[in-house]
């Protein structure tokens, strides 16, 4: 079952300072200042409705996100698992919370060839790494897993977050 969330409404304002700060904030020793004033806008305007954002859980954090792979995390897998449904839940919590796992996720089965419902990204310096990783973390769960698989990457073809781009809802009302 998906959990359906009401989806904050953005005004304009929200969504430009978003597409101005999405790719992240400049570094300087007044971010929020620049931003103001690339957009016109006041600062104390700006960091409110950050801040509201941020309340509203449209901005979940702000913060710096290191280049793994510049900092010698090159071997990188996908893990896979086969948990059973009722322990999903607590599984995931146990995985998601481990150092070496960036993400985790739950998904749906595909048929009696993918079983696997449980989807976490292990980071290492290598695949050996990784591998040895993985093998722990089965080891930690014991019966809890029926099986799993790691899925190594042979090239990035793209790797970005989410951006917001002027097609939205707050956009075509400023179009008219």
């Amino acid at each position: 079952m998906t959990k359906q969330f009401d989806a904050p409404q953005l005004d304009d304002t929200d969504r430009m300072i978003i597409q101005e700060t999405q790719t992240g904030l400049p570094l300087t020793a007044q971010p929020y200042h620049d931003v103001a004033a690339r957009l016109g806008l006041e600062v104390a305007l700006v960091m409110a409705r950050i801040k509201a954002m941020q309340a509203s859980g449209v901005i979940r954090r702000i913060g710096v996100v290191p280049n793994h792979y510049k900092l010698g995390y090159r071997g990188n897998g996908m893990s896979v698992w086969d948990i059973a449904d009722a322990d999903i839940a607590a599984v995931g919590k146990t995985v998601g919370a481990l150092d070496c796992v960036s993400h985790c996720y739950h998904r749906p089965r595909q048929g009696a060839d993918w079983p696997y419902n449980l989807f976490a990204m292990v980071h290492g310096h290598n695949r050996d790494e990784v591998e040895a990783k993985v093998a722990e973390i089965a080891e930690q769960l014991g019966a809890l897993q029926r099986g799993y698989r790691i899925l190594f990457s042979t090239r990035i073809l793209k790797k970005t977050g989410l951006r917001l781009t002027g097609t939205g809802p707050a956009a075509k009302r400023s179009a008219a």
